[in-house]
């Protein structure tokens, strides 16, 4: 199982999106920095796109609301087959702060990025910079859980 996300729009970031693949820890398997013009369904297709069949054992897919529509679902067939797209989303009943499943995942992760200094504001001029922080970010967090993993 594999979660993919979104963070952009109403976030601390203005003008860049990130969008990640994950494993079920939180670990990163990939993930790209574009500016925030790119829809979050297209982005979302752009990471899966780019994989170039790095991960053939992928068999569920847990997506963000932003790409609940069937454009995306059809698109991601195209791009990765045999992969069972599952969206989790907030209810409509819900006040206030839910913890949802799996979508906790999700949000680990980013706060897991968002506590390194570099990635907390957005200082890089170049998406490929800002990348580069992600990347090390998590690899900090993965040498992290390597060496503590309690």
């Amino acid at each position: 199982m594999v979660y993919f996300c979104v963070f952009g729009a109403g976030k601390k970031i203005k003008g860049r999106k990130r969008h990640i693949l994950i494993d079920t820890q939180g670990l990163l398997m990939h993930a790209i920095v574009h500016g925030g013009d790119i829809l979050d369904r297209d982005g979302g297709l752009l990471v899966m796109a780019t994989l170039f069949g790095l991960y053939l054992f992928l068999l569920k897919l847990y997506a963000d609301g932003g790409s609940q529509s069937q454009r995306f679902k059809a698109a991601l067939k195209k791009v990765v087959k045999g992969v069972n797209v599952e969206i989790v989303k907030r209810s409509d009943q819900a006040k206030g702060f839910v913890g949802l499943p799996k979508r906790w995942v999700f949000e680990r992760a980013f706060a897991c990025l968002g506590r390194c200094r570099r990635l907390a504001k957005d200082w890089e001029c170049l998406s490929r910079k800002a990348l580069a922080f992600v990347k090390l970010a998590s690899i900090r967090l993965m040498l992290r859980k390597l060496f503590n993993p309690a």
